[in-house]
Order: structure tokens, then C-alpha cells, then sequence
């Protein structure tokens, strides 16, 4: 363990700090797709029963009318995080009718690209961007790839453990700069280590065979319908044959907060060739927000992004320039098809034990090759991650997969026990015990036993996905919310409609001067 990771617990160990830790807050987003009674995406609009997705904080779409996103608040406890998620999934439920939601990361078998329907968010200005801003990702990446789904884990450290660890380190840098500079040191850290969690946490082994549309790859038949990797963690993450050219050259660089922001404004700003050869128009209507290399700063696709609250029309970089990072948003974690919500509070503990363990270390600067090598790893495993005598890549040396596997969880096991210390109990150690065992037995990780599960069934993916689904739906419908929550949850959804209409009967000002401020924002900002 390093001298700083080793300061740092003794300091958090104290009595007066221990009670810290329990301020850590936790948001869940998660994506799904409404399938039909057949497992084929249901190509009805999103149910009004649920309100806007323009304008409901806890229940929106994601890329499609079909790909529900279910969002909670941010909590101390991950237990309290992941019943709202429940609560809104039985919630759900009460409204849709003969629909279910999709299991698994990987979508059930598509309809041809152009029935793929792009949400909708009305006529207002900024639900009109959200749409073109869609129409721009099926131009550029295709609207097949837009349909995988994941669980988006937000996650911060107390505000107050940043004025704490600065005065103990005497470091000479304003509290906002201390603690934004850290959060970058955790993704550094993250970028690292997170093979790991796609080892432990990947369950997107198989996908249904019509979903590289018979584009080149290098899958495996496992039967008619379903192509897999035999090792493989996590497809969702791999590249899947699909490589953005236009992202390529863009690894924003994680070595402060500047150097971060300046890289996505850059791109924001540079006009892509083919992207300028295609224009922002076609017979007059909008099919892209620009020509860039990225239409919005969120279009860049990371594992892990630095995130900060934005006021109303605030853009995500000009809130993280003007406040610093308030928290982070990991972004590679598969639904495990065998959860109902996708996600446990065993993965939950575990992972803030890994990511305390990222942001307390040590986390020197990347190296030239080390960046390209973190990115390897990660991409390795996914693919292969559970082949035996696996090897990385750490230190320019090739290491063992597994044996690195078990160095790293032993190194965690202090943050999980100062976790425990925090909160009472055993519940964060016994998380790492349960991520100890599956490195030590591969077919207990979530990506062996989908693989087994189909087996066993002899079924497909889509027909294993489609029987998983049918059985979570079951138990959310057997336990319908309390009369109270439910209407709660109504009240909420027409409360939303009512803010979509109110926002579309005051519009004021022309879309494409709306679309031309909202771009000449973000040129505005100064270095």
C-alpha cells in the first residue's frame, strides 16, 4: 500500500472522521428496453401514463422511445438508493400494460435501423434539440448501437473530507482545485483498475445473432440466433466491430480538470470531414445538432465521467469549469440479467470499497504508453477475461490476470473494513469476499453463469433474456406499491406533462437561433 493510501486511512480511521464515510452519496440510472409479450422491441410511444420524459426527473428515455432510463435520487445509503429504484420499476409496471422490460444489456432482436423509433420530447426548443441531437447519433453511429442499455453508478465522497485531507497534506491549492483535482486522480485510478470490474460485474458474454446487422466480426456461433465469445466479461463494452473514427483521436487527457474540459470544448468545436460532408440538413429539416467531432460534450463515450449539477440551460463543461466536480458517473457496469434491478447492494458496497481505493491511492500521472496500456487491458478483458492463464499488461511487464486480481482486492480490503468501521457491520468485507471467490472461480462471475443458464435451457440469448424478463415482471407485479406511493408517483407524472405543455405554449424565439446560442456557448468559454 502506498504512504499517502496509508495516511490517509489512519486519518479517516480517527473517531472524529470515521462518521465521514457515511456521507457518501449514491444515484443509480438505469436503461431498459419495453419489449413486447414476443421479446421484440415494442414500438409504441413512451406510455403518457408515465409522464414527460422530457420533464419527470425519475423516469425518462435514453436514445429511443423504447429505452426507458429509471433515475433516483443521490443517497447516503446504497440500501435507500436501490429501494427508490425498485419503487420506480413497480411503479413502471402499474402502466405498461402487456409490455415488460428487457433483462440484459444486449437489446432483444431489433426491428430494421429505420423502425428503431428516436425519442421524442415535444415542441419545445430544448425537447427539439434533445430530438435532433438523437437524429445526429443515428447519422453517425447507426441506431442499432443506441439500443444496448447499462446502469450509470453516481458517486461522491463528502464535501467535507476535501478541506480535511487538504490541511493534512498541506496542499497549496484553493478547497475546489484540492477536491477537483482528486476526483481526476480517482479517474486516473479508475482507468487503471477497471478491468476488474468487468470481470466481476460483465454479464453480456452472448447477444442475438441480427444485431451486427452482418457486419465483419470476430463472435462465435453459438447457435442460429446467438453469437458469444467463450471468455467473454462484457461484449457490450468491446468494440463490437463499431469504431467511432471521429472519436479515435479523442482520449481526453486525465491529468487535471483543464486539460480535461479543454479536450471535449475542443471537440465540440472542430468540424469532422464526413460529418461536414453530410451538413446539419437534409430537405430543409435538422438531422444533426453540427459537423463536429462531437455534437455535444456528451457524446463522448467513457467508462467514467467527472459530472457536476447543472443550473437550467447550463452545459455539463460549463458547470465543471465554473464549480469544479462534485462527483462521478461510472458508466461501464452491464445489467446482470439475473437481477431484477440489475444491480445488488453486494455489487453496490463493493464498489464504493473500489472506488474509495481510487480516489485515496496514490495516482501518479499517465505515462505515454500507460494510457494506451489501461485501455488494453480493459478491452482484453472484456473479450477474454475469463480464459485461463489470462495475461495483462501493468508496468510495461505482462502480469497474470488473476493473480492481479487478488493483489488488488487484498489492497481494497482496508477501504471495505474502514467502510464497515463507518457503518457498522460486515457488509462492504463481505461484498469484497464475494468478488475474492469469482476471481478464484470463474463460474461464479455473472458472464459464466448467462453462458450456463442458456446452456441448460438450451435456449438462445433472446429466448433466455425474454424468460428472465418475464420473471422479474412477475415479481414487481405481485407486489404492487402501497396505495400512497403509487399515487405519489402519478401525481409526478402528470405534474411533468403539465411542465411540458406549460414549456411549449410559452416558447419564445426561433429553434435555429436556439440551437445557434446553445452551440456559440461553449465557444464562449475561455481557456
Amino acid at each position: 500500500m502506498s504512504d499517502l493510501l496509508n495516511r490517509r486511512l489512519a486519518l479517516l480511521g480517527e473517531r472524529a472522521n470515521l462518521s465521514l464515510l457515511e456521507q457518501c452519496l449514491h444515484g443509480i440510472e438505469r436503461e431498459c428496453l419495453r419489449v413486447t409479450d414476443s421479446g421484440r422491441l415494442a414500438l409504441t410511444p413512451h406510455p403518457e401514463a408515465l409522464g414527460s420524459a422530457l420533464t419527470n426527473e425519475q423516469i425518462t428515455t435514453d436514445y429511443s422511445e423504447s429505452l426507458l432510463e429509471f433515475i433516483t435520487p443521490a443517497l447516503a445509503d446504497p440500501a435507500d438508493t436501490l429501494s427508490s429504484l425498485d419503487r420506480i420499476h413497480r411503479f413502471v409496471y402499474s402502466k405498461l400494460g402487456d409490455e415488460f422490460l428487457w433483462s440484459p444489456s444486449m437489446p432483444c432482436p431489433l426491428p430494421a435501423e429505420e423502425e428503431i423509433p428516436i425519442a421524442y420530447y415535444g415542441t419545445s426548443n430544448i425537447g427539439r434539440l434533445k430530438y435532433v441531437y438523437r437524429q445526429g447519433l443515428a447519422l453517425r453511429y447507426g441506431k442499432t448501437m443506441q439500443c444496448i442499455a447499462g446502469i450509470h453508478y453516481n458517486f461522491s465522497l463528502p464535501e467535507k473530507l476535501w478541506p480535511l485531507l487538504r490541511q493534512a497534506e498541506a496542499a497549496d491549492v484553493s478547497d475546489r482545485d484540492f477536491q477537483s483535482l482528486a476526483y481526476i486522480a480517482l479517474i486516473r485510478n479508475f482507468r487503471r483498475y477497471s478491468w476488474l470490474l468487468m470481470y466481476l460485474f460483465g454479464a453480456s458474454p452472448a447477444l442475438d445473432a441480427g444485431f451486427l446487422r452482418g457486419r465483419p466480426h470476430q463472435l462465435e456461433q453459438l447457435d442460429p440466433d446467438t453469437l458469444y465469445l467463450p471468455y467473454a466479461t462484457s461484449l457490450r463494452m468491446s468494440d463490437l466491430g463499431y469504431q467511432s473514427n471521429a472519436q479515435a483521436g479523442l482520449t481526453p487527457c486525465y491529468n487535471d480538470l483543464a486539460s480535461y474540459t479543454d479536450s471535449l470544448r475542443k471537440a465540440v468545436a472542430t468540424p469532422y470531414a464526413p460529418y461536414v460532408e453530410v451538413g446539419t440538413h437534409r430537405n430543409g429539416e435538422w438531422v444533426q445538432l453540427n459537423t463536429n467531432i462531437l455534437q455535444i460534450e456528451n457524446e463522448y463515450y467513457s467508462n467514467i465521467r467527472p459530472k457536476r449539477v447543472t443550473y437550467t440551460g447550463e452545459r455539463p463543461i460549463q458547470a465543471l469549469m465554473a464549480r469544479g466536480i462534485q462527483y462521478v458517473e461510472v458508466r461501464c457496469l452491464d445489467i446482470n440479467p439475473f437481477l431484477p434491478l440489475g444491480i445488488d447492494v453486494t455489487e453496490s458496497r463493493f464498489l464504493d470499497a473500489f472506488l474509495l481505493y481510487c480516489g485515496l491511492n496514490e495516482s501518479p500521472l499517465f505515462e505515454s504508453s500507460e494510457c494506451g496500456n489501461a485501455t488494453d487491458n480493459f478491452l482484453t478483458v472484456v473479450k477474454e477475461g475469463r480464459k485461463p492463464g489470462l495475461q495483462l499488461q501493468r508496468q510495461g511487464q505482462s502480469v497474470d490476470m488473476q493473480a492481479w486480481a487478488i493483489e488488488l482486492l487484498e489492497q481494497i480490503a482496508p477501504l471495505a473494513s474502514l467502510l464497515d468501521q463507518s457503518h457498522g457491520g460486515a457488509a462492504h468485507r463481505q461484498a469484497l469476499d464475494a468478488q475474492l471467490a469469482k476471481v478464484r472461480d470463474p463460474s461464479l462471475t455473472p458472464s459464466a453463469q448467462v453462458l450456463a443458464a442458456m446452456a441448460e435451457h438450451q435456449e438462445s440469448f433472446a429466448q433466455f433474456s425474454l424468460r428472465q424478463s418475464k420473471a422479474h415482471a412477475e415479481l414487481f407485479r405481485a407486489e404492487p406499491l402501497p396505495a400512497q406511493e403509487q399515487a405519489a408517483f402519478e401525481a409526478s407524472a402528470r405534474e411533468s406533462l403539465a411542465q411540458q405543455a406549460e414549456l411549449e405554449q410559452n416558447e419564445v424565439g426561433d429553434f435555429d437561433v436556439f440551437v445557434g446560442s446553445y452551440q456559440a456557448s461553449i465557444l464562449a468559454i475561455s481557456n
